[in-house]
């Protein structure tokens, strides 16, 4: 597929923990089609994603997305879930026992190359130590950035990265950017987008602690509407948790239903706001078009003109469907049968929507922003 017509291909990916490996086959499919991003902006497992990529060469990204995917669902030799895989194949209500069991053990014994348990627990721990403030030690994660992301690569700039984080002490959103050239992005900026609360510690940097920025927003796509230079931008926005859903029946879709609502951070309401201040940058355009030239030229004018730029945002939602046998804890259930399931949903989702050429031709109506969403909901 030839580069569609923008000046910057963005790529926004929202925080999720396992159900991240959405994104993975999100990427996938964008690379198979030739279509690869000038910027990759996420938060907490988006941020993660988001330096894989940034951080390889594009022939190599894919192949790191999976390695990376494969090591953290990789099960303890020891674990008992091989013994109880045959529950996935007996239908909905085994799947969802299998899933139960699958986060019950990631609770126990962590992911590897990401978080394991904190040996003795928070409350034995000393106070003020990161380990009296979270259940989890994400020092692997750490050691598996490192081999995974090249950073050298993230910090020269072939890919602007953005991740997105919360100021622990001001409660401050903050976003670590490669356009900002006073830091150079390094793991601990990774690791403090993906430092919820309370499972895994603040990180430290530069004497500020940092926790993961979806407690403010899980959307990093305002971001990169509003913190960028203005040009032609086509966004794939990827959502792990969809805004809308049905009215649960039990308790356990309302614990499902809670995160979602939480976590899916109001990413149609954002691209609404935009939306407005887009029409009011036009009405202004057209104001100035109509007034004599005399007028125009004036200083104040001359500022307003700059102020009142037409671009065009095409946005194309991408959006995980929770299955039926999935619960609350389908964030952190980290199963290889479900990393499967969650990539093969991101890739056959995209795979889909690129059929769909309109959405990949700049918009030319009135407003200069599009949204398009071809996700097919269960």
């Amino acid at each position: 597929m030839r580069r569609p017509p923008f000046q910057c291909i963005a790529l926004t990916l929202q925080g999720g923990g396992a159900l991240g490996a959405y994104q993975a086959g999100v990427y996938q499919a964008l690379a198979e089609a030739g279509i690869e991003p000038d910027w990759v902006a996420g938060i907490s497992i988006g941020a993660i994603n988001a330096a894989i990529i940034a951080g390889n060469a594009p022939g190599e990204r894919v192949a790191m997305l999976k390695s990376f995917w494969n090591e953290i669902t990789a099960q303890p030799s020891w674990g008992p879930m091989g013994w109880f895989e045959p529950l996935a194949a007996s239908g909905e209500a085994g799947r969802q026992i299998f899933n139960q069991l699958s986060a019950a053990q990631a609770l126990t014994t962590g992911a590897p190359g990401f978080f394991t348990p904190r040996m003795p627990p928070p409350n034995l721990q000393p106070s003020g130590s990161a380990g009296a403030t979270s259940y989890y030690d994400t020092t692997p994660l750490r050691a598996t950035l490192l081999r995974y992301v090249d950073f050298d690569r993230i910090n020269a700039g072939r890919m602007r990265l953005s991740a997105g984080t919360v100021n622990v002490r001001t409660g401050n959103f903050v976003y670590f950017d490669t356009a900002d050239k006073a830091h150079r992005i390094e793991p601990q900026h990774i690791m403090a987008s993906a430092a919820l609360p309370p499972g895994f510690p603040a990180i430290e940097i530069d004497g500020e602690h940092y926790w993961d920025g979806g407690l403010v927003s899980n959307t990093p796509l305002q971001w990169v509407l509003q913190h960028g230079t203005r040009q032609d931008t086509l966004a794939f926005q990827v959502d792990l948790w969809s805004a809308r859903g049905r009215v649960p029946h039990n308790l356990m879709e309302v614990a499902t239903r809670q995160k979602e609502i939480l976590y899916s951070s109001r990413t149609r309401d954002n691209v609404a706001s935009f939306l407005e201040s887009e029409r009011l940058r036009n009405a202004i355009a057209e104001l100035l078009d109509d007034m004599p030239a005399k007028q125009r030229g004036s200083k104040e004018m001359s500022a307003l003109r700059a102020l009142a730029e037409r671009k065009v945002y095409n946005i194309v939602h991408l959006i995980y469907r929770t299955r039926k046998y999935e619960g609350d804890s389908k964030d952190y259930e980290f199963s290889q049968l479900s990393m499967n399931d969650h990539w093969n949903a991101g890739y056959g989702d995209t795979v889909r929507s690129l059929e769909h050429r309109e959405a990949l031709e700049p918009t030319k109506n009135k407003d200069g922003i599009a949204c398009f969403d071809f996700t097919v909901a269960e």
